[in-house]
């Protein structure tokens, strides 16, 4: 019996990506960092909360939402992601059911139409829910849902609706779990380091130099992944679309993505569409 175990494109163990919210000025730095690093990722916007053009915040004032003209600048870009955060940051388990889904709904419709993709990803407003939310992103579209719950691991994610990440940057286990994604390798099922946080807490803390020592670590590394959630979601579903044989020596992708596999010890690549003897 033939035993796969996952790997991400080009037969790589680990993957890396980020998930920032609110659309706040900070995030435009947080992108140059990211991409000083060749680092992917998402951010969850409010569309429902754009701040009016001409905007002048108060001297000190650290949240500073940003324009839609803003945003669209910003998050340009094939390796930014942008994805759902409830249209108003509404607390979606304590507000009527249709209320909740016109504000997913809404935001998703509103990004969609101010950068021309297809939104499918989503993180909680104030990392709350309720089983009546889950169902409601489901019937909204959504493919995946970030919560506030650091796991503070490498895990690969099993309910996508009720995603954990590793940790925020503020987590007190950063530096060790970066260390540990660099230095060590997945001997069985790969890893995914998920990192959250608000990029106005980095202003607000004066603490700058924590992503970018962590980005420089992390960043430019042959052994590593760096792709935005919906890619990750999209390609571990792709992998876990795979269809075998009874006696398991045929495996077939179904799927218009490419995925690859760690057996024996040896690197198999599934292409798109086509059945391979194991």
């Amino acid at each position: 019996m033939n035993h796969l175990r996952m790997r991400f494109p080009g037969g790589l163990g680990k993957a890396f990506t980020m998930s920032y919210d609110d659309g706040v000025e900070q995030d435009i730095r947080l992108i140059q960092i990211m991409r000083e690093n060749g680092v992917k990722g998402t951010f969850n916007l409010n569309s429902g909360l754009y701040a009016p053009e001409g905007t002048v915040y108060p001297a000190g004032q650290v949240h500073r939402r940003m324009t839609e003209r803003q945003c669209l600048a910003a998050y340009a870009g094939s390796d930014i992601e942008v994805a759902v955060h409830a249209s108003t940051h509404a607390f979606l388990e304590a507000v009527p059911t249709a209320t909740a889904m016109m504000e997913v709904i809404s935001d998703r419709a509103k990004l969609e139409k101010d950068f021309g993709r297809i939104v499918r990803g989503m993180a909680y407003p104030f990392g709350t829910l309720s089983d009546d939310v889950v169902e409601i992103l489901r019937l909204a579209g959504i493919a995946y849902s970030r919560t506030t719950v650091s796991r503070l691991n490498f895990d690969i994610p099993t309910d996508w609706l009720r995603l954990g990440a590793t940790c925020h940057h503020e987590n007190p286990a950063l530096t060790e779990l970066g260390e540990k994604f660099t230095v060590s390798a997945p001997n069985r099922e790969p890893w995914l380091f998920y990192l959250w946080g608000h990029a106005y807490e980095f202003e607000g803390h004066d603490n700058w130099h924590v992503i970018e020592r962590f980005l420089k670590t992390v960043g430019h590394r042959d052994d590593v992944w760096y792709a935005t959630n919906i890619e990750i979601h999209d390609y571990v579903q792709a992998f876990r679309a795979l269809r075998f044989s009874v006696d398991g020596n045929l495996a077939q992708n179904p799927t218009a993505v490419d995925v690859w596999a760690l057996r024996d010890g040896e690197i198999l690549r599934i292409p798109a569409g086509a059945t391979i003897r194991l």
